[in-house]
């Protein structure tokens, strides 16, 4: 059976080692709200939640609800991509060397 969506957010926020706490304030939220949104069925949150919630949780909204196969490595990487996309020039230059030095190594 696939996680609804409250069930992505908590999976998603144990993960990260967040607290209710600290992703309301990520997301500029209250805690009794996140709350709601992982127990309560159906949530209701706006798309400017939806985004911050996906944001700070490093996934895509879409991986959130669920409304792609996505894998959750993959809506990372397409939450880093666009993350990375918004990055100053000399920013992302330092973290393309990067990538060339971690590849190198075995």
């Amino acid at each position: 059976m696939a996680a609804t969506f409250g069930e992505r957010i908590k999976e998603l926020r144990v993960a990260r080692g967040l607290t209710l706490e600290q992703l309301a304030q990520a997301t500029d939220s209250s805690k009794s709200y996140i709350w709601e949104l992982e127990n309560k069925n159906p949530p209701r949150p706006s798309a400017e939640k939806l985004s911050a919630i996906a944001s700070a949780l490093e996934v895509t909204v879409d991986y959130l609800m669920g409304r792609d196969d996505q894998t959750l490595a993959e809506a990372e990487d397409k939450a880093f991509y666009r993350a990375y996309s918004n990055m100053p020039a000399e920013t992302r230059r330092k973290l393309r060397e990067m990538a060339k030095i971690l590849g190198t190594k075995s």
